[in-house]
């Protein structure tokens, strides 16, 4: 008999709900609902934790629908969400006690200086596999904590729960307050080692211990809904990038996959031995499957990307429509030694260079908006390789091939130009929408109905594969000059 999995892919701008038979692999149906951004100050951005909430039951209402299917036909919903993103709520009532606080806002910028005063951004890094920075969920609990009056002796009576999303979904549909390691490794808060929350962190950030949520295997039964989907099981989280890594296949130590959205992220499994960057990295958890140790990763994020595209069409108005960029790039053969650094919010991974900004160097008449167009194609492969060299360097592994995913692996020029940079093949999955699916194999690992990662190998299968054509080792030192000139531009 077939059977179904679901996966709750819980985003920034929007929820979804994807169906999926277990049998095949195949994507059966999915329901898509967005919901409000709220930027209240510069560089502040919340959401409402109970319309996200109420956006998730809305589209997996939906799915099932779509897919005439009862809860009692899905073995298992998985979840994957938007990570460091973060909840406070009342035990009790479920009640969020501030709006959530969202992966992109920065008002932490004061704590993490205050903290990297005592050791430096790496302060915490031996613990916890990150640099003090304002992406990470820890110190927005802080936050919250010290501008609601009365709410950290409450949260040190155990009155509060902390969650990022992930755990707020876990709680309303079961009842449940639990997280994932790929999650909670994103706090600054848990130990990278002992896989257990750090109290010497959660004291040196000021986050009580008391209002933390037990950490769990990502692939593990975490209870059973309530209310509108009584019975269906709840097995198995992620954050958005691991789970990807998981839908992608990325089992075997060097296996790695890169995103490719309004910015990318790349990761690559390090295996069972954790992986401290000197180059520029994240350490993250990449996965823990229940009764199993955890399998890390390196990750490196990029921040403009796709972003480039939409910003080629909004703001210079050379194309009409992101696809248009492909058509316009090939009536040309080369950049004309055109090359681009889109630093418009910084440099991140792997320079972290906030008060770099774009560049575009080799200007001459020559060019053309087909040039200007490539150029901006080859920034997204020119950033990857400086991520995967990085990662080549922290972990002494050589990628044998790069799996793709995200919107702008439609663009079939840049799948050819990201293999010619790198050199190595770059693959697309029939299955596009790797996130949902790697939340959906959690869940269904937990409850059985897959049997091991060797099973999800096979449902695994390419798309496209593109191998390299061309050597652009001297085209990639002519980037990384431009890449310094945007480090000095007020040199």
């Amino acid at each position: 008999m077939t059977g179904y999995v679901a996966a709750v892919d819980q985003g920034t701008t929007s929820s979804r709900c994807l169906v999926f038979n277990t049998e095949t692999g195949a994507l059966v149906a999915g329901a898509q609902q967005e919901f409000t951004q709220y930027f209240p100050k510069p560089g502040w951005v919340e959401h409402d934790a109970n319309e996200i909430f109420d956006s998730v039951i809305a589209v997996v209402a939906q799915a099932l629908n779509e897919a005439s299917l009862t809860v009692a036909d899905v073995a298992a919903l998985g979840i994957t969400n938007q990570r460091e993103t973060t909840v406070l709520w009342d035990r009790e009532t479920g009640e969020p006690v501030h709006r959530a606080i969202v992966w992109q806002d920065t008002r932490t910028d004061p704590l993490i200086s205050e903290l990297a005063a005592d050791g430096g951004q790496d302060r915490f890094r031996d613990r916890c596999g990150l640099p003090l920075a304002t992406y990470f969920a820890g110190p927005k609990a802080r936050w919250i904590l010290d501008n609601v009056p009365g709410l950290r002796q409450r949260a040190e009576a155990g009155r509060i729960c902390f969650g990022t999303i992930d755990s707020w979904l876990i709680f309303r549909l079961t009842g449940e307050h639990l997280t994932d390691v790929t999650n909670a490794s994103r706090t600054m808060l848990m130990n990278l080692n002992t896989l257990d929350w750090d109290e010497e962190l959660c004291d040196a950030i000021g986050v009580p211990t008391a209002m933390l949520p037990q950490i769990r295997p990502s692939s593990a039964v975490y209870g059973t809904a309530r209310g509108r989907f009584e019975g269906l099981t709840v097995a198995g989280a992620l954050g958005d990038q691991q789970a990807a890594l998981f839908g992608q296949g990325c089992y075997d130590v060097g296996d790695t996959k890169n995103t490719y959205g309004t910015g990318s992220f790349l990761l690559m499994n390090t295996g069972t031995d954790r992986v401290d960057s000197t180059a520029g990295l994240l350490t993250t958890v990449g996965y823990q499957l229940d009764g199993r140790p955890p399998v890390y990763a390196l990750e490196g994020s990029i921040a403009i990307t796709g972003a480039l595209v939409q910003w080629l069409r909004d703001n210079l108005g050379i194309i009409s429509n992101a696809g248009e960029v492909e058509e316009l790039a090939e009536t040309v053969e080369d950049n004309g030694d055109c090359y681009f650094v889109p630093a418009f919010s910084g440099l991140y991974a792997p320079h972290w260079r906030s008060d770099a900004r774009g560049v575009i160097a080799g200007l001459t008449r020559y060019v053309t908006k087909g040039h200007l167009a490539r150029a901006v194609l080859e920034a997204t492969a020119w950033q990857t390789r400086e991520v995967a060299e990085a990662m080549r360097s922290d972990s002494g592994v050589e990628a044998n091939d790069l799996r793709v995913d995200g919107g702008m692996t439609a663009n079939n020029l840049l799948m050819q130009i990201q293999a010619d940079v790198l050199g190595i093949p770059v693959i697309r999955p029939r299955i596009a929408e790797t996130t949902a699916l790697g939340a959906a194999y959690a869940a269904g690992l937990a409850v059985g109905v897959f049997d091991d990662v060797d099973q999800l190998r096979e449902l695994w299968s390419e798309d496209r594969r593109w191998l390299p054509q061309v050597n652009r080792d001297d085209d990639y030192k002519q980037w990384r000059k431009a890449v310094e000139k945007s480090k000095g531009w007020l040199d």
